[in-house]
């Protein structure tokens, strides 16, 4: 077997530094030549110097200034193109005694100029910025570019955090800025409650007890719940008119309270304000007589809960001027008139009503009433306490060979612009999206609808959407859909907990206990997610005398105190045009 000599070449000795030695040394150079592969570039090295580079990913490729000269004809921009970077004389390429028609004709496969970055604007205004950086050095930019972007990301977010914590407080200030009633100085505020105190409160009752059944319901027409944005139906104008009379003024709740049934008294709508507190925005309030051991919730005349509030709960302010048809209470009018014509509209219109035990209380014979039924319930609050509330019905419908009660509400739109979703796009398609859109702007009347059918024992909430014709034409409507719900699985739906409702209904009714007798007013602030309650005189809101005054010698005078004349001027001339107008309903 014969083995071939393996030749070790010759390592030169460089005795001045490191690497091998400098071409200026004749001795050395011949030999550091005879190991060196021909026509490869060669970089003296050093610590102080710089390393050379095999390739160069970082030339520019379209500036043609930047380009070193060389004589060969071959495109220098080529990322391997060494012939401009020959540090050595004796090893460079251009001196090397090579073909250089064979250069000329040197091309590479790949030779063409990357892709332009898709990055945006940002990356296209930097592209020429220090071309000849390394990769390292270019990653770190990036990298830097990164940070800055991440703390601005951020910085913006804490921004939109802070301010969507304070959206709710600002559109109390925006759209709630007076009160519901005007607290006069005489006025003695005795508590205030936060609403943050609420969500704390549960309260787990019994199942209540029917104790009377009044007035007539007519059929649901369940036509209406096919109604599409597509095949809509005009909303209708009845004369029929719902008599909701308040609580102290019920001639049923009178006489129960006669019969001792019950400690405290109320109506449905009354209780769902109190449940739903934390849910307002808007002021409204509530009158609190206290009359021996009993306690009555009642309502003022002209309250805030004779209307519907619209887009309470929404970001977006509602026009300020009360003339305006898309201010707050224009939009409350506007809504309490939809309701009533929808509530009549979807009944059977064949003539039969079925009536209960009594007839609606507080209507003169002769009267023609609408499709209403009161049911008086009775809860156990305590061992010695029980309240009794009035709840609504609006009409009745057989499922399963059952007779079900009904809740009749609607939902009205009267500029998309505010509410963001147009119905009549989305109603057909993405009715999920416009009942989200509606809890975020009615969060509240939505909840007080369903505290109100949970109160009733109503086994359907049918809702209805009502549109304008036109957004700048509030008198003419038009009915889109029809949708329907159980109220417990509704409530499940809205984060609406049955037991803290009655915490809250429990907790004021404890507090409106220990008062003395008299007459108190709680207020929800204009302001502030709180309650107040006032001591008010006996007289407050007893508008009798103003509407047909009684002799001098018989008026009750107020305390002496200092008024201005403009004040007295204004009573006079309010007086005056009451007497007017209550001579003009008597010649009419």
């Amino acid at each position: 077997m014969v083995f071939e000599a393996f030749e070790v070449g010759t390592v030169p000795f460089n005795s001045d530094g490191w690497g091998p030695p400098d071409a200026s040394d004749t001795s050395s150079t011949s030999v550091a030549a005879a190991n060196l592969l021909p026509n490869v570039p060669f970089a003296s090295f050093s610590r102080s110097e710089k390393l050379g580079r095999v390739a160069d990913w970082t030339r520019a490729l379209s500036n043609p200034s930047a380009r070193p000269h060389t004589g060969s004809k071959s495109d220098p921009s080529a990322i391997f193109d060494f012939s401009a970077f020959a540090v050595d004389e004796g090893f460079g390429l251009t001196n090397s005694g090579g073909n250089a028609d064979e250069d000329a004709a040197f091309r590479l496969v790949d030779g063409k100029p990357p892709p332009r970055p898709k990055f945006g604007p940002k990356w296209r205004f930097n592209q020429y910025h220090n071309r000849n950086q390394l990769p390292q050095r270019r990653d770190e930019e990036v990298e830097a570019k990164k940070r800055e972007a991440e703390k601005d990301r951020a910085r913006r977010d804490r921004l939109y955090n802070n301010n969507r914590n304070n959206i709710h407080q600002q559109r109390r200030e925006a759209a709630a800025f007076k009160s519901s009633v005007d607290i006069q100085p005489e006025w003695n505020m005795l508590e205030q409650i936060p609403f943050s105190t609420f969500s704390k409160l549960s309260f787990t009752v019994s199942e209540p007890e029917d104790l009377l059944l009044c007035g007539g319901l007519e059929s649901y027409d369940r036509s209406f719940d096919r109604i599409t944005p597509k095949a809509d139906r005009r909303l209708e104008r009845f004369k029929n008119r719902s008599f909701k009379v308040t609580t102290s003024d019920d001639l049923v709740i009178r006489r129960l309270a006669k019969e001792d049934k019950a400690t405290v008294f109320a109506t449905d709508a009354i209780l769902a304000a109190l449940m739903c507190a934390p849910r307002s925005v808007y002021s409204w309030d509530l009158v609190i007589q206290r009359v021996g051991n009993k306690l009555f919730f009642d309502k003022r005349d002209g309250s805030p809960l004779d209307l519907l509030s619209v887009h309470e709960t929404s970001q977006e302010p509602l026009p300020e001027g009360k003339d305006d048809i898309n201010s707050a209470h224009s939009l409350g009018l506007e809504a309490a008139y939809i309701n009533q014509n929808f509530a009549q509209q979807v009944l059977v219109k064949n003539g039969k009503r079925e009536t209960f035990d009594e007839p609606i209380p507080n209507v003169n014979e002769g009267e023609e009433n609408a499709s209403i039924a009161y049911r008086y319930r009775r809860w156990k609050l305590d061992d010695s306490m029980y309240l009794v509330a009035r709840c609504e019905l609006q009409s009745t419908v057989d499922l399963n060979n059952q007779r079900s009660f009904l809740t009749l509400n609607a939902l009205n739109e009267f500029d998309p612009k505010y509410s963001g979703v147009d119905w009549r796009q989305k109603l057909e398609t993405q009715r999920g999206a416009v009942l989200a859109n509606e809890l975020k702007n009615n969060g509240n009347k939505l909840a007080k609808w369903t505290a109100q059918a949970l109160l009733a024992n109503a086994d359907m909430m049918k809702i209805g959407f009502v549109s304008r014709v036109h957004p700048r034409d509030h008198f003419n409507h038009v009915i889109l859909s029809v949708l329907g719900y159980k109220p417990k699985d509704f409530a499940g739906q809205i984060n609406l907990n049955t037991n803290n409702m009655w915490g809250i209904v429990k907790s004021i009714v404890d507090l409106c206990m220990k008062l003395s007798e008299g007459k108190y007013v709680l207020v929800k602030d204009p302001s502030k997610p709180q309650v107040r309650i006032y001591e008010v005189p006996a007289d407050a809101f007893d508008n009798d005398y103003v509407e047909e005054p009684l002799p001098e010698d018989e008026q009750v005078q107020p305390p002496e105190e200092n008024t201005d004349a403009g004040a007295e001027t204004n009573g006079v001339s309010s007086t005056n045009v009451a007497v007017e107008d209550k001579k003009s309903e008597v010649e009419a």
